[in-house]
């Protein structure tokens, strides 16, 4: 028999108030926010392109993701409560590489007039190709030693905790999708093949050259696959899924059935696994050459199942919720 203890709902708190956001990250999210505004400057004034877009998109992309990146892992650190000091210390060596890439990415792009990544046509190119790569290994590394702390720390309610180690594990994989791109394309290969050397090595385009027609602002490819998709979603998750939880904290305010601290977890890993199949959606769409503006017969089955998915197994949750809460109202009169 079900106790009243285990079925009481009461009105979820959100976090209480974060301890200070980390000093560096913050310093950074502030210094790339300005250069987004600078970015936003040159793509109207600088009529220059590159591969065929405006040769201030990419940094401007840069620095609106990386802006965002480093102001959300400062708010997660600030609710460290064990390791402090090391949490600090991998946050600073985050901010230190974010804030190298981006000087790579305005000196090579801005100011050289470059492109940078898949670039080994010179020494100097190739030198700032390799920096990029080691910057983004840094970066990694210590997003990984935070995702490990936090995964026995116990920041705020248990929804808010595994929202915060699902987005950690879900960043870190859209990481290494990256790695994705840095494969020698069949021409690539052929040019290898005949000649001992390539300028470029990689693309982020599957079936079509880089460079093609492309979506607004994104410039992801409208004729073929895109791999920076899935990249960039995976990326994100670290702000989409914690704000899952807090969204749900919010909602449980004026409906009673999210209330129960098991229930608003449920949803939360429903998301978070939901997310997980999207990312590797349009990531299998991108490597069989299919743009994501043109999805084919097997995308959408798929893309329907996951919602499909989704739906039903959030019902699910939220009718058994809606049960028990029924049940505690019950039992009290």
């Amino acid at each position: 028999m079900t106790s009243v203890g285990e079925i009481r709902t009461v009105v979820p708190a959100l976090p209480g108030r974060p301890r200070r956001l980390h000093r560096p990250l913050m310093v950074v999210s502030i210094a790339i926010s300005v250069l987004v505004v600078i970015g936003i400057a040159g793509a109207l004034f600088d009529d220059r392109q590159l591969l065929g877009h405006p040769i201030w998109m990419k940094p401007l992309k840069f620095s609106i993701s990386f802006a965002v990146y480093c102001a959300t892992l400062a708010w997660l650190l600030s609710l460290q409560t064990k390791a402090r000091r090391l949490g600090w210390w991998m946050g600073t060596f985050v901010a230190l590489g974010i804030a190298a890439e981006m000087v790579i990415i305005v000196g090579q792009v801005i100011v050289r007039g470059r492109q940078l990544h898949f670039n080994q046509s010179t020494p100097t190119d190739s030198l700032f190709h390799s920096m990029m790569a080691m910057t983004i290994y840094v970066v990694w590394f210590a997003v990984f030693v935070i995702a490990v702390q936090l995964l026995f720390d116990k920041p705020g309610d248990m929804a808010l905790r595994w929202s915060i180690r699902l987005a950690l594990g879900t960043t870190l994989t859209g990481m290494l999708l990256g790695s994705l791109m840095f494969r020698a394309t069949p021409a690539q290969e052929k040019a290898i093949a005949a000649t001992g050397r390539e300028d470029f090595f990689g693309a982020h385009s599957v079936g079509v050259e880089d460079g093609g027609p492309g979506m607004p602002v994104t410039g992801w490819s409208t004729q073929g696959g895109d791999l920076r998709i899935g990249h960039f979603l995976g990326i994100h998750a670290l702000q989409l899924i914690p704000l899952v939880a807090l969204g749900l904290v919010l909602l449980a305010r004026r409906f009673p059935v999210l209330r129960p601290e098991g229930t608003r977890t449920a949803l939360v890993w429903i998301m978070a696994a939901a997310y997980g199949g999207l990312i590797w959606l349009v990531t299998w769409q991108a490597q069989r050459g299919e743009s994501l503006v043109h999805p084919g017969r097997s995308t959408l089955f798929a893309a329907g199942s996951l919602l499909t998915a989704t739906i039903v197994a959030s019902l699910a949750v939220l009718l058994r919720a809606r049960r028990t809460t029924l049940a505690s109202a019950s039992f009290r009169r």
